[in-house]
């Protein structure tokens, strides 16, 4: 018997792929990769929860097309750290897209090990170009080998974590790419308080609040010393 659910999912997920790769076109080959990457998500997320499942119809424009804009921002870069990847956002998406860039990688951060069994996957059934690391963010620096052109995150920890956990890679000359939503210059503030940083925001493609937060350098503030001259 039809699934009246599902097919609405489906119908919906149809004219959301098209506003989708509007905003953010990819080559056919890509446009393949990722059309198997959505399957397979939609198999997974019947028993482990990838994404929210109200986002299900705007899968492409909210998660995909999302993804596909830092692509603009670092247009050169070929190899990625995404920390905490969950479903695949950015990292995998980012991997479909890089697929026929030579010498192109994508390490994928997660802590839960059936969201990386999940990433493994992926990468499989779309012959993406990935690594996936079981470990927590904090560890997972020293398991990234070579220089990285770009680290990600989306929707993991607050802005001044995700400077701590970047700050090595950004030092050894990465660029930071964080996606964040409406709150962005809260977390901005309260990251300054912890790092010298200069951000450049980029707002989002997709609508909504959303922002990108782009930084080069990141510097840990010095903490102020106490009455009795030891750091605070």
């Amino acid at each position: 018997m039809p699934n009246p659910a599902k097919q609405a999912v489906t119908s919906a997920l149809a004219s959301d792929k098209a506003a989708a790769l509007a905003l953010t076109p990819v080559s056919r080959e890509t446009e393949a990769r990722l059309d198997r990457y959505v399957d397979l998500l939609l198999e997974w997320q019947a028993k482990t929860n990838l994404v929210a499942p109200s986002t299900l119809p705007s899968l492409w424009t909210r998660h995909i097309a999302d993804s596909l804009q830092l692509l603009s921002i670092a247009p050169s870069a070929k190899t990625w750290a995404d920390l905490g990847s969950g479903g695949g956002f950015p990292g995998v998406v980012l991997a479909c897209a890089l697929a026929g860039t030579p010498g192109a990688m994508v390490h994928l951060v997660e802590r839960n090990a059936k969201k990386a069994a999940f990433l493994r996957e992926a990468l499989r059934v779309t012959n993406s170009p990935g690594q996936v690391h079981l470990s927590d963010i904090g560890d997972s620096v020293d398991r990234i080998t070579g220089p990285v052109d770009c680290v990600t995150a989306r929707a993991v920890a607050p802005l001044h974590q995700l400077i701590g956990f970047a700050e090595p890679l950004v030092r050894k000359g990465a660029k930071a790419l964080f996606l964040k939503g409406q709150d962005v210059e809260a977390e901005l503030t309260e990251a300054t308080k912890y790092w010298n940083i200069k951000p450049q925001l980029h707002s989002s493609r997709t609508g909504g609040h959303g922002w990108i937060v782009e930084l080069d350098k990141i510097e840990r503030r010095r903490q102020p010393a106490t009455a009795h001259g030891t750091s605070a």
